[in-house]
């Protein structure tokens, strides 16, 4: 018997866990490769078909969008479902399919359509696994665990675009889908190892009692968080000029045809993700001892940092100061963002829903990015292209030190400090746990 926390953060006797975190670092670790797919191995792949970067930008942007309208329908999905494990296996089955369709068509439409079908199951797949894994561990433990969580999913990503490049480039493009498809089967085997009784519904959207007389507060708690509101307009900026950095940088690097595109990308995503690895460690250990306002005020700095730098350093060997920022960046959000969005909306029965908002926002950012990145490029230059995105991160900056009085204390979550609970535990518009 071990202790673990009930939804409030508290703690009780309870069955141990241990036996669930290592299939859900696993999980972590093989979803990483078949989720993304070919994604950042889209753009060179497409260049070598015969596509430009403006029409690349605006089919990314075609599935950015669609990922970004399913996220609050997929989270308030979540929040309902007993089924979470089959939330996991079903849409891995469609990635996995999805992603091959490329390989048999690069027509606009048949790309296009993959790119939605990939995106939607996205947003379900990766709420799904951070609601399975607070349900195992409960509030008092989910930093740690979602620490953890993000370190295999980095280094997932490590092995997994390390393969690709190496298999992409002995054996060309298709070896890359061959290779997502068997992460895929090994995520689902991996997923089956939970038992689904270890998962508790109710601390997995945060309700504090998980039976028929439980309370959820009402959907406009999401419009009533102040916290949850800034978090996500700063994240929706950073994307904005964060999600186009990789496959821009990538396509700037390899247009003049001398570079191997498979091999380079590999090593692009090789180094931001070794760097994430460690980046996810140190957040955890950062959120831990002081809360989540500092790891997440670094991440924001370290975008215009990188779209300077990538404007200057074009050339194969710039990869590694600009992807190392990318690491720190993205890495120390893949902790601190679910983490916070739990946090802040404990006790609501919402955080499922809340995370899909904050996915939203993100994916509005992340929807833009290509397409402007990309027009950016073809019009004005790459270099001009890296600074421009770089530069909306400073609006994120600009969000997070102006609403800090505010942001500090629900970064922490100390006893006794408000959250996003304490405004709506009264909300005549609740509804049961179940629903």
């Amino acid at each position: 018997m071990s202790v673990v926390a009930d939804a409030r953060g508290t703690t009780e006797p309870g069955a141990t866990v241990k036996r669930d975190q290592w299939p859900l670092a696993s999980v972590n670790f093989f979803m990483a490769d078949f989720l993304a797919g070919i994604g950042p191995f889209l753009g060179v792949f497409l260049l070598a078909h015969g596509w430009q970067s403006g029409l690349i930008g605006t089919v990314m942007t075609i599935g950015g969008v669609a990922g970004m309208l399913m996220t609050i329908p997929a989270g308030a999905f979540i929040d309902a479902t007993r089924h979470k494990r089959a939330a996991v296996i079903i849409p891995a089955i469609f990635t996995i399919s999805a992603s091959a369709i490329i390989l048999l068509s690069q027509e606009f439409w048949v790309v296009a359509t993959s790119q939605v079908a990939t995106a939607i199951a996205g947003a379900v797949i990766g709420p799904s696994v951070n609601a399975m894994t607070l349900g195992i561990v409960k509030q008092a433990g989910f930093t740690r665990q979602n620490g953890i969580n993000q370190a295999f999913n980095h280094a997932g990503n490590v092995v997994g675009a390390g393969l690709s490049g190496l298999l992409g480039w002995k054996f060309g493009y298709p070896a890359v889908f061959i290779l997502a498809a068997v992460f895929g089967l090994l995520t689902i085997i991996s997923v089956l190892m939970i038992p689904a009784s270890d998962i508790d519904h109710g601390a997995a959207r945060g309700a504090i009692n998980d039976d028929k007389n439980g309370k959820v507060s009402g959907f406009q708690v999401l419009l009533e968080c102040k916290p949850l509101l800034v978090l996500a307009a700063a994240l929706a900026a950073f994307h904005l000029g964060n999600a186009a950095m990789l496959p821009l940088y990538g396509m700037a690097v390899v247009s003049d045809g001398t570079i191997n595109g498979p091999g380079f990308v590999a090593i692009t995503i090789v180094v931001a993700q070794a760097t994430m690895i460690v980046a996810s460690i140190v957040a955890m250990r950062m959120a831990e001892a002081q809360g989540y306002w500092l790891v997440l005020l670094i991440s924001f700095l370290a975008l215009p940092l990188r779209g300077l730098i990538a404007g200057n350093l074009i050339v194969p060997w710039g990869v590694y100061p600009v992807q190392i920022l990318d690491g720190v960046g993205a890495g120390l959000q893949s902790v601190a963002v679910p983490g916070l969005v739990a946090r802040i909306l404990n006790g609501t029965g919402r955080i499922n829903v809340g995370q899909g908002a904050v996915m939203t926002a993100q994916g509005i950012g992340a929807a833009l990015s290509p397409a402007i990145g990309g027009w950016i490029a073809q019009v004005f230059g790459y270099e001009a292209m890296f600074y421009v995105l770089g530069g909306f991160a400073l609006l994120s900056v600009g969000l997070w030190l102006a609403f800090a009085s505010f942001l500090k204390p629900a970064c922490v979550g100390n006893a006794g400090s408000e959250t996003c609970a304490d405004t709506s535990s009264a909300n005549p518009g609740a509804e049961s746990a179940s629903g």
